[in-house]
């Protein structure tokens, strides 16, 4: 069986430079020899001079990080000894797992993988994937054999973006191997970076299913704030007043009704209940969290359409505003954001749909949603705004500022409960 080099003399390779990877490489780097690589040449280009338009690092933090390189060629992997793929794992059409960017990367690695070598995987993945569905793949294309030329890692990622309180270093980390030895290499090699500690599973396949369930306890939790708030709608009673009240208890938890979206708790949920449905178990609950959180965006739509009848607006050719379009506040991320479900809703109807937010690009919206983004709505424009993402420039901004926005009698809908329930005219 071949050794892996020395933890402290490694050459690492982190593939993907997203929200996840460029962080992690950032704090690797200053630690070891480290080698970014994304397949997008003009995303290499912006962190060799100096930018991160995800705003996950500035500019600051790469120039620090002075063991780092960026590469977009293979041929600047073959001299690495770990890698550490950091590749999304989103869901199709039909909400099934797809693979394609995993495959692709273990594609990539397995021409340049030498005996010796650990590939890490921080991609968020159902059980057995790494070793069932990556490891053949690296095997059959390097022509070397798993746990004998070279091994397998698990720590899966905890990035939360736009978050700057808590940072890669200040979260504990999960670590695994495909040998024990292996695993106490990638927990030894994670302990250099990470402050907050790391937690040592006894497998990868536990390691895979503890990050899976994170994000689906938070799915449940929110889909059961979002059914009350549909239950309290009907019973005319104000949801927000409802959860204070409830959170004067010690041990209630403080979730709010929303749109969920993102890269995590709108995906993750899916790749267990496909790995479950594999094994002959259909999962009920968390198949029903995921449909009733999914539904939210068409129930925000109904209840805008439903004030504009009520105040005698017609909604065939309304001017209405929607403020955000990412799926969370103070980032750019627009990843599986579901705003995009309240704007299609709203369409349907034939209503004018005008969408504005800061935080993103106007090329990434048009590419994610084929939206041209506003970016100076005009004063008493609109018969109706929906505010749904809170925004730190929308909250800055004040309810007199928004409403202005809008025409006489317009409809005020404060999806994310940003102001009080007085100065709006309805929020979830």
């Amino acid at each position: 069986m071949t050794s892996p080099a020395a933890a402290e003399n490694a050459h690492l390779a982190v593939i993907g430079l997203g929200y996840v990877g460029l962080p992690l490489a950032v704090s690797f780097g200053h630690h070891f020899n480290t080698t970014g690589f994304d397949i997008s040449s003009d995303r290499i280009a912006e962190l060799r001079a100096g930018n991160d338009s995800t705003l996950e690092v500035d500019s600051a933090e790469l120039a620090e990080s002075k063991r780092l390189r960026f590469a977009d060629s293979l041929n600047d992997l073959e001299g690495a000894d770990v890698y550490i793929v950091t590749v999304p794992t989103p869901i199709d059409h039909n909400k099934q797992p797809d693979l394609s960017p995993l495959e692709s990367a273990c594609r990539s690695i397995g021409t340049v993988l030498k005996p010796g070598n650990i590939v890490i995987f921080e991609s968020t993945v159902y059980p057995g994937t790494t070793e069932e569905f990556c490891g053949p793949i690296l095997e059959k294309v390097s022509e070397l054999s798993l746990n004998k030329d070279f091994f397998l890692g698990y720590s899966p990622e905890r990035i939360n973006p736009g978050d700057k309180q808590h940072r890669i270093t200040d979260i504990v980390k999960v670590t695994a191997g495909s040998t024990p030895e292996i695993a106490q290499y990638v927990d030894d090699l994670y302990g250099t970076i990470i402050k907050a500690g790391t937690h040592l599973a006894s497998s990868i396949k536990v390691a895979e299913a503890a990050k899976v369930i994170e994000n689906t306890q938070r799915d449940l939790n929110i889909a059961l704030i979002n059914e009350l708030a549909l239950i309290f709608d009907r019973l005319d009673i104000d949801t927000l007043e409802v959860l204070e009240a409830a959170g004067t208890k010690w041990n209630f938890l403080p979730f709010r009704p929303g749109l969920v979206g993102g890269h995590c708790i709108g995906v993750d949920p899916y790749y267990l209940t496909h790995k479950a449905l594999q094994v002959g178990y259909h999962p009920e609950v968390i198949l029903a969290g995921r449909k009733l959180n999914d539904g939210m965006g068409v129930h925000v739509a109904s209840k805008v359409v439903k004030l504009m009848t009520q105040a005698r607006r017609h909604v065939f050719g309304a001017k209405i505003l929607v403020l955000g379009l990412t799926f969370k506040e103070n980032c750019p991320d627009l990843r599986n954001s579901r705003v995009i479900d309240i704007i299609n809703e709203l369409r349907s109807y034939n209503a004018e749909v005008d969408v504005h937010d800061p935080w993103v690009e106007p090329a990434a919206a048009k590419h994610e949603f084929d939206i041209d983004l506003l970016q100076d709505p005009p004063k008493a424009h609109y018969d109706a705004i929906i505010l749904a993402v809170a925004h730190k420039e929308f909250s800055d901004s004040g309810i007199e500022e928004l409403r202005a926005l809008g025409k006489p009698g317009h409809i005020f809908f404060d999806i994310k409960s940003v102001f009080p329930a007085d100065q709006v005219d309805d929020r979830l």
